[in-house]
């Protein structure tokens, strides 16, 4: 190796062990970033191939039966998981529906009764469509705060570092009583390799958090859109089944 190239491993084993725990801590919070940067990106990824699938699929066929056995197919969906759970919800109140309209005793129930439970009904679907949402979001972001703490702390974490070689620099030219550039200089560069160790696990995990919020916003709204649609085509169907009832 030429004389005047950087040996980095050298700079590291003959830093100070404040400067070495500085980066041991970088060298954690930049594994765990890329780890986080690779599961997200590939599950962000399947989301929206398999999101796209399904609500093509669900607007071709429009039969809701037809929708959610293709939605179990499709398991790394979001949009997919919070139709399941809103036509489960959907099925329950068919059913309670049912059993209410069904003639019991002397007499059945009056249509108008059986209609406003299934009115009513449609409530708790969107409720468990707004908690399905909010599982979906929750789902999405989770890990991907740490991305934004790695990039807001590590600069910080590596400046740490090189400020203290610095002061352990100084503190030994002190001792010796020389102050030439060559006593000087190698101290500070390798304090200076915690600074350049915090920009270099801050900024991928800038980026990559940047760019996960920007595609979980896409999907957000893609999943409030859809939950607004289906509870539509609900909607519209109770209405068509009271004007058969007048």
């Amino acid at each position: 190796m030429a004389a005047n190239e950087i040996n980095i491993i050298h700079m590291i084993s003959n830093a100070g062990l404040m400067v070495q725990f500085v980066l041991l801590l970088l060298l954690f919070f930049s594994v765990t970033s890329w780890a986080i940067i690779i599961i997200k990106f590939r599950y962000i990824k399947k989301a929206f191939r398999e999101s796209a699938l399904f609500t093509d699929y669900f607007w071709k066929s429009r039969d809701l039966a037809n929708a959610f056995t293709k939605s179990k197919e499709l398991s790394g969906s979001p949009i997919a998981r919070i139709f399941r759970i809103g036509y489960l919800e959907l099925k329950r109140l068919n059913q309670s529906h049912l059993a209410a309209s069904a003639p019991q005793g002397q007499g059945a129930k009056p249509e108008g009764a059986t209609l406003k439970t299934q009115i009513m009904g449609t409530d708790n679907v969107k409720r468990a469509l707004r908690r399905a949402t909010n599982t979906e979001l929750t789902r999405m972001t989770q890990m991907v705060p740490f991305l934004a703490t790695t990039g807001n702390t590590t600069p910080f974490i590596g400046l740490f570092g090189t400020v203290w070689g610095i002061m352990n620099s100084f503190h030994g030219i002190g001792l010796r009583g020389s102050a030439s550039l060559a006593v000087v200089a190698p101290g500070i560069s390798e304090a200076l390799v915690a600074t350049a160790a915090g920009l270099a696990v801050a900024i991928p995990a800038v980026i990559a958090f940047n760019y996960f919020m920007q595609k979980i916003r896409i999907l957000e709204s893609e999943l409030q859109s859809f939950a607004a649609d289906f509870l539509n085509i609900i909607e519209r169907d109770i209405i068509r089944l009271k004007g058969k009832s007048k």
